[in-house]
């Protein structure tokens, strides 16, 4: 008798150990499980360290918006004077900043409306990297051209068709402005072609005229 006593004590004693472990383990992982959830709380997108310098110029089609905030999100033109129109601001000169300058200036204008605003700006189509190269090039129409990419003298000759065999090849001249003058950079073909005076292959610019007599 006191066997069996002595064995549904046992019993019992190790149900009650059985029952409190299990509650210990649940506890133990719902725990964990709140400690590695993810926070509910949205912060606002962080700014990247890496800033263009390319200028805004007429025509170049930017994208701005204002995080959390659809109203004051919108693409808009460059127009020709140089100014974009924004909610709220009204026309504001973007014509000659670079993205980073704008954003700060927009931003700075847009908090007299909205607390802490957190402000982006691309350039969501350029339009507005323009070149001339007329005279004798094998490239009828070559006139205007568009760039998308940083190109050198050669590079835009050769993007005109390179030049045709009446070309005055050592009288090349690019034509660019600069403030309120023209500054005129002398090109010799067969110079540069050979490895001579590659400083006259300078990186052309929005705006510049290659003249081929």
């Amino acid at each position: 008798m006191e066997d069996k006593k002595v064995r549904t004590f046992l019993v019992s004693l190790l149900f009650v150990v059985v029952i409190a472990g299990s509650g210990w383990a649940a506890a133990e992982s719902g725990a964990s499980a709140e400690s590695s959830a993810p926070t509910a709380a949205m912060t606002a997108p962080a700014a990247t360290n890496t800033e263009s310098t390319y200028p805004i110029g007429p025509g170049d089609v930017l994208g701005i918006s204002v995080w959390k905030d659809d109203a004051l999100t919108k693409e808009v033109v460059v127009l020709p004077d140089g100014t974009i129109s924004f909610p709220l601001l009204g026309l504001v000169k973007a014509g000659g900043k670079t993205v980073a300058e704008l954003r700060a200036e927009l931003e700075k204008k847009i908090a007299q409306y909205v607390p802490d605003p957190t402000l982006n700006l691309e350039v969501k189509q350029v339009n507005s990297m323009l070149i001339y190269v007329i005279g004798r090039v094998n490239v009828q129409q070559a006139g205007r051209m568009a760039l998308n990419s940083n190109v050198n003298v050669l590079q835009a000759l050769a993007m005109a068709g390179g030049l045709n065999p009446f070309a005055k090849r050592d009288k090349i001249k690019i034509f660019r402005k600069e403030g309120a003058k023209t500054v005129i950079y002398p090109f010799n073909y067969d110079d540069v072609t050979e490895g001579k005076h590659l400083e006259q292959n300078i990186e052309v610019k929005r705006g510049d005229i290659i003249v081929v007599p």
